[in-house]
């Protein structure tokens, strides 16, 4: 297997510029693709940092804050693409939907996944239609934080159906013009797409007791939604711009951005969470595939994300701002190095275990686990923050060993290489680490390569590979991720 050599005499029809906009549970970001003198310049335009807040005993997104922040980069990115801009396109994380009335307007702040309502909601779900059933029907992961689980919580808690409900980036390209839509690669992830036919599944809306109209219209990746309105429409860049649903999985959109040829890769795309799998053209839904919880997400060109969450960069997070709230501020960069020079840690986390997922207390929460496995307490001061550092990253990289081992066995693929991507591919130690640990041979790829693939997923739509589910387009978008790729790396290596 081999990575895609750059195609820099790819050049679209049309010279104006692009612009992706990620949304991520930590920064959202804002990045503007020009061509000039017939090359391409990616530049990030805008990021703001952004994090669920408690209000009124729930976990909610700042739906206002992540709006004005957006509203901000596109302006910044109009000022600077005089040319004009041809389209937008928006990736985020997945499951997390916003309730909106008839004229599309918001009737609350979303909820984020990580709140604890799930639970309960979970566990009633299951009696009405139980966990085998719900992976013969989707072929998802069944873990708490799916759409389903959080629509069934609203129903739980009395929370006001709406007219609608719009996962997170659809609905910010409809508030933009789009129309109100379900992109394919978002969709798969609520736990409500049925695995082979690719629609709404009916069984289980109704099993839920949920309003299916209630649900918007499927449509693959690289779909053109309408044509921006509003405000943003009067700058002069902006009064001509197509508004496309790339692959709205941020997910997705990563592994989009990976330019590689061949069948014998595997990918892990991590950071917050660490999405550890490969592509597949036919979903792997075995007995041994479900009893493992892997999940069959939508990918681009009708293809398969077959892959497992893993707990991520979260951990660290979540240890930092316990440590913060200690009066002892770390960066990333400084834990990797002292986590460097720590003797390797006897006895692993189980990274994925259910209380790992919550947040806050996390050093306190990773001692509780070494207790129960009959392991010494670690001690939870700042200035111990280098032991934990190693301690989870060396518990990350056994985790992902035998994770692709499985993905391998499932997939009955060999894999020779592994792409990592994501803001954690910036983590040498970790990818050290993880080199050893799966004996692969490991390629670095973009930091910000959910941006590559949507950016890719936009020109090959504008540039006219229209059938968006097939292994042509497929093709396209992984020769536009080459060049861009190329791009950024050109970019930070002068």
């Amino acid at each position: 297997m081999r990575k895609r050599t750059p195609d820099m005499a790819l050049l679209p029809s049309d010279r104006r510029a692009s612009i992706a906009v990620d949304l991520g549970a930590e920064s959202c970001r804002v990045s503007l693709l020009r061509w000039v003198a017939d090359k391409a310049e990616i530049t990030l335009v805008h990021r703001f940092a952004n994090a669920p807040r408690e209000v009124d005993g729930g976990l909610h997104w700042d739906l206002e804050m992540i709006e004005a922040g957006l509203g901000h980069g596109l302006r910044q990115s109009a000022a600077i693409a005089t040319e004009g801009v041809r389209s937008i396109a928006v990736d985020g994380w997945a499951v997390d939907y916003v309730r909106v009335d008839a004229d599309g307007e918001a009737l609350a702040d979303p909820f984020c996944y990580r709140d604890e309502r799930t639970i309960r909601a979970e566990h009633e779900l299951h009696r009405k239609i139980g966990p085998v059933r719900l992976r013969e029907l989707t072929g998802v992961q069944l873990i708490r934080i799916n759409t389903l689980y959080q629509l069934y919580a609203d129903q739980l808690q009395g929370v006001p159906e709406g007219r609608q409900w719009l996962n997170l980036p659809e609905y910010i390209l409809s508030r933009w013009g789009g129309a109100r839509v379900a992109e394919l690669t978002n969709a798969t992830h609520t736990g409500l797409v049925e695995l082979h036919q690719r629609q709404w599944c009916g069984e289980l809306f109704s099993a839920a007791h949920l309003d299916l109209a209630a649900a918007p219209k499927l449509v693959p990746p690289g779909t053109e939604i309408g044509r921006l309105s509003g405000p943003l429409a009067e700058l002069p860049a902006l009064r001509d711009t197509v508004l496309i649903a790339p692959a709205c999985h941020d997910t997705a959109s990563a592994i989009a951005g990976i330019p590689a040829i061949s069948d014998d890769w595997a990918y892990i795309s991590s950071g917050t969470w660490s999405l550890v799998g490969t592509l597949l053209e036919q979903p792997q839904n075995g007995e041994a595939a479900a009893e493992e919880n892997f999940t069959n997400l939508g990918a681009v060109g009708g293809r398969i994300c077959f892959h497992k969450n893993v707990n991520g960069m979260w951990l660290i997070r979540q240890c930092m701002d316990k440590w913060a709230a200690g009066g002892r501020v770390w960066t990333v960069p400084e834990l990797i190095a002292g986590a460097e020079k720590i003797a390797t840690p006897q006895g692993l986390l189980d990274v994925d275990d259910s209380d790992l997922l919550l947040a806050g207390r996390m050093p306190q929460r990773i001692n509780a686990q070494r207790v129960r496995n009959g392991l010494e307490v670690l001690d939870a001061g700042p200035e111990n923050a280098p032991e934990f550092a190693s301690l989870i990253f060396h518990s990350l990289a056994a985790r992902y060993a035998k994770v692709l081992d499985r993905v391998a066995f499932h997939s009955g693929k060999k894999f020779k290489r592994l792409f990592v991507v994501g803001g954690a591919s910036q983590n040498d130690f970790l990818n050290r680490l993880t080199k050893e640990a799966t004996g692969l041979e490991l390629f670095r790829g973009a930091a910000e390569s959910s941006t590559v693939g949507n950016l890719a997923v936009q020109m090959a739509v504008l540039e006219g590979s229209r059938d968006a589910m097939t292994g042509a387009y497929a093709e396209q978008v992984s020769r536009w991720a080459g060049l861009f790729v190329g791009v950024l790396e050109k970019a930070t290596t002068r």
